[in-house]
Parts: C-alpha cells; sequence; structure tokens
C-alpha cells in the first residue's frame, strides 16, 4: 500500500478527477454551477467508485483502453453532480 500514496499516483488521481468531472458536466444540460475543485472531487469520486464497480463485474483491466471503466467513472460522476444539484438546490431549471 505504501506505493500507492507516490506523489504521481495522488497528481494522476487529481488530474484524472478533472478529465472525469469535466466530461460528467459536459452530459448535464443546462448550466451546471459548480466550482472547478468540487468537479475535482466529483471526478475523484466517479473514478473510484467507477473503478469498483467495474472490478465487480470484472472489466477493470482490458487489453488496451478500459472503456468500459472509463465508462462507469463518467456515469458515477454524472450521477454524483446530479445528487449534488438535488441536495445543494443549485438547480436553476426547476424556478
Amino acid at each position: 500500500m505504501g506505493d500507492y500514496f507516490t506523489f504521481s499516483n495522488i497528481l494522476w488521481t487529481i488530474v484524472g478527477g478533472a478529465i472525469i468531472g469535466v466530461l460528467a458536466r459536459f452530459f448535464i444540460p443546462g448550466k451546471v454551477p459548480m466550482k472547478l475543485w468540487l468537479t475535482i472531487l466529483v471526478g475523484i469520486v466517479g473514478m473510484i467508485v467507477g473503478d469498483m464497480i467495474a472490478r465487480a463485474l470484472g472489466v477493470a483491466v482490458t487489453a488496451g483502453i478500459d472503456w468500459t471503466r472509463h465508462f462507469l467513472q463518467v456515469v458515477v460522476a454524472v450521477i454524483g453532480i446530479l445528487i449534488l444539484r438535488a441536495v445543494t438546490g443549485r438547480d436553476k431549471s426547476a424556478a
């Protein structure tokens, strides 16, 4: 477990979280009033939970690019953003 918390792994988690979070925001219609740090945080959670789901389904590691795993990560991040919008009441389209 000591090798997991290296600088490069932490950096890749932040960068990957930003990518997954931004991709998730593209799939939500309308403006998403969310700060960048929260987008990255939702993306990181999406990466972790999506990876856990992919491992449970047996598709976490495939030959080439793990499209299924990345798809699951984005879906989880989209769900996370929608939950945050509902909880924080920042959905302006409901007004």
